[in-house]
């Protein structure tokens, strides 16, 4: 792999600022919107929502991309990186543009995927993994799993106290500041400067470590690593390019620090299958209803509906696909950690933190990196810093994979079949 020309570099280094400029102009997310008065008449008269989204200009965007363009020349793995922002950002310009026809979808699958595609294994599908996860958690008892008074609840102003303390223990005095807000829609949102938490939602402390390796140690961090990057400040910026690979890792952190709840995978789970259903032909009131089934309530139901159907048609066949990122993620992010260690190539791991970027980019910002033109990340989290637990756990999981669970499973099951239920923890404490 060559390294580039100082006159390639200065090349690269200007359709890269033209790209962050036209990234900032395409927020997706605030493009689609709703108009919450829509919820109510739904919910208790069943008038189906008619959105109607802001305008958005994208020719600013449009001329920066045509613009970086110009600069990008060669097939050097730094241009090629280059030459998919500039597709990835064109794309998103025509996602915002066709917002509420039929022609939205194609757009999003190009820049989120769809559930049925295929990964390079040539056979696996984020839809086999969503329905696998699906049925084997829909029979647990959650309630069970926990020992009751394990976890203490905390309202709005008790999480925000508790996360920052341990968000100035990982960031110090660059510790991105938590809001409490009636205005953030979700439980809370991370940005590489501050953290909102929703001023009337509750919370465990559970949810403190959840939130702190999701949304802080990979969303905020990588954000603040990007834009320490002054040769490629691109890096500190998220659009869909950048999506599933930061929810996929945000979504092995968890796991991989024992902060993941089968119901969140579940919950996961089901809005792949709900996309998958809206791309077969399901409606607004369809999926809604298939929410309900599960077991939500009617809000939450709406709002899992409305997350599927923005920027999409009511009629179904058209959805927003983003949300199927969080586990098609997951399997690139642990595929790419467990393929790199078998290789022996786990230095690359800490490549994922140098900014908001794809497994694709590596490549690209490794050699940046190997030139100085790409500075090391300064946050990271506790398992990437010191990576002995994670290359212990996939040469131990590579072997699993070799190890045929159906006869193990067919030996407990036949073992264990009269067994009674033992320590219904959640019922209260056992006796001792």
């Amino acid at each position: 792999m060559t390294a580039l020309s100082e006159k390639q570099f200065e090349a690269a280094k200007t359709a890269a600022a033209a790209l962050d400029d036209a990234a900032g102009d395409l927020r997706v997310l605030s493009s689609l919107n709703w108009d919450n008065a829509m919820r109510e008449p739904f919910l208790t008269r069943g008038v189906m929502p008619a959105p109607d989204y802001p305008t958005v200009d994208t020719s600013n965007a449009r001329e920066a991309i045509a613009h970086a363009k110009t600069f990008i020349d060669g097939d050097h793995v730094v241009m090629e990186w280059l030459n998919r922002l500039c597709t990835t950002l064109d794309t998103t310009a025509s996602l915002i543009e066709t917002r509420g026809t039929k022609e939205f979808f194609h757009h999003s699958a190009e820049l989120y995927g769809r559930p049925t595609r295929i990964m390079l294994d040539k056979q696996t599908r984020v839809l086999d993994l969503a329905e696998h996860m699906d049925a084997t958690l829909a029979g647990i008892d959650f309630d069970q799993l926990v020992v009751q008074g394990y976890e203490g609840e905390l309202d709005a102003e008790e999480f925000a106290e508790a996360l920052e303390e341990k968000l100035e223990h990982h960031f110090g005095k660059d510790a991105p500041n938590v809001l409490v807000s009636d205005k953030v829609t979700a439980k809370a949102a991370a940005s590489s400067t501050r953290i909102r938490v929703r001023s009337d939602a509750e919370f465990t402390h559970n949810d403190v470590d959840q939130l702190l390796h999701h949304e802080a140690l990979i969303h905020s961090a990588t954000g603040m690593n990007g834009k320490l990057q002054e040769n490629f400040p691109i890096l500190g910026r998220g659009h869909p390019g950048t999506t599933e690979i930061q929810e996929g890792l945000a979504v092995f952190a968890e796991i991989i620090t024992g902060n993941m709840d089968p119901r969140r995978f579940r919950r996961l789970s089901g809005r792949v299958m709900a996309i998958q259903m809206t791309i077969d032909g399901a409606d607004f009131k369809e999926v809604f209803d298939w929410f309900v089934g599960r077991g939500y309530s009617r809000e939450q139901a709406y709002e899992n509906t409305r997350r599927i159907f923005r920027g999409g048609v009511m009629t179904g066949g058209a959805p927003f696909t983003k949300d199927m990122v969080y586990l098609n993620g997951l399997l690139r992010v642990h595929n790419f950690i467990r393929s790199v260690v078998k290789i022996r190539r786990a230095d690359l791991i800490r490549v994922l933190f140098v900014g908001k970027l794809d497994v694709e980019d590596i490549p690209a910002l490794s050699q940046l990196a190997s030139m100085g033109r790409i500075d090391p990340p300064k946050f990271m989290p506790p398992w990437a810093k010191d990576l002995r637990f994670l290359v212990s756990y996939m040469a131990y999981s590579a072997f699993l994979n070799q190890v045929k669970m159906p006869g193990f499973q067919a030996y407990y099951e036949k073992e264990l079949d009269e067994v009674p239920d033992v320590w219904a923890f959640a019922d209260g404490d056992p006796e001792t």
